[in-house]
């Protein structure tokens, strides 16, 4: 992971707090490095194991084991944002899983888990936050999509219906949180060279590499990369940009 050393933008979300899921690897550990050494306060939320480990990386970070899926996980992790920093300014929605089967391999319970943590585990998230955003005085809400969020992805089926529901939560978000300050936006991301896959194939990071050349950059994405566009769209940055779709998919859906 590159070096978190203070920069220029060490001080860019000084102050705030801001609450990351998927927080234990990949794309959501590199978004807590990226918000910690610019200055925020961070309550760092996974499932899996590895969270222990961001505290003793990034000091300060508070970290809440828990399902995404649970109402339960969402008011603890954002009541410890509140008890610990006093407030929450920024979400980041990054937990997130996958599935690749046609759709008449697709069974009813592959369905509703993947549903469960993509849709409704990033609503339950945005819900308690915006509740806490709007006793703020305003906030960011930030979600990792997929290009998926608007084209079809061929033999996945649940994952783009998901992928797809969470885009038009961040346009909902963005109508609702406008009066109140609170600017809710998605980055659609292009395949990433994580071990997002591991839970099904053991070589997840060179199968999904194997998809450079459906990019027109030739490459697929670093987690670093699209963990600084969504810190950008959590930034003052991009304080005129709301219902946002963002593509991050190195031209994937130009064509």
């Amino acid at each position: 992971m590159t070096s978190t050393t203070p920069s220029a933008e060490a001080a860019e979300f000084s102050g705030k707090t801001a609450l990351v899921t998927g927080a234990a690897r990949g794309i959501g550990k590199e978004t807590v490095a990226l918000l910690h050494a610019r200055g925020a306060h961070v309550v760092a939320v996974d499932i899996r194991p590895g969270l222990d480990s961001l505290s003793a990386e990034f000091p300060g970070v508070v970290t809440v084991t828990g399902d995404v899926t649970a109402e339960e996980t969402a008011t603890r992790a954002t009541g410890a944002a509140v008890d610990a920093f006093g407030g929450l300014d920024i979400l980041v929605n990054n937990a997130g899983r996958t599935l690749n089967k046609p759709v008449t391999h697709t069974t009813a319970q592959d369905w509703d888990s993947v549903m469960a943590v993509n849709a409704r585990g990033a609503f339950l998230f945005a819900r308690e936050a915006f509740r806490a955003m709007e006793e703020r005085g305003g906030g960011a809400i930030v979600s990792t999509g997929s290009y998926a969020s608007t084209v079809g992805l061929p033999e996945g089926v649940v994952y783009s219906a998901s992928k797809g529901a969470l885009a038009q939560l961040t346009k909902v978000l963005a109508l609702e949180g406008g009066p109140l300050g609170i600017r809710a936006n998605l980055v659609a991301a292009g395949v990433v060279e994580t071990d997002f896959l591991d839970t099904f194939r053991p070589d997840s990071r060179a199968y999904l590499a194997s998809f450079a050349g459906a990019h027109p950059l030739g490459r697929v994405a670093q987690p670093r990369e699209i963990a600084e566009v969504l810190c950008f769209l959590a930034s003052p940055r991009s304080s005129f940009v709301t219902g946002a779709v963002l593509a991050a998919d190195g031209g994937f859906t130009a064509a």
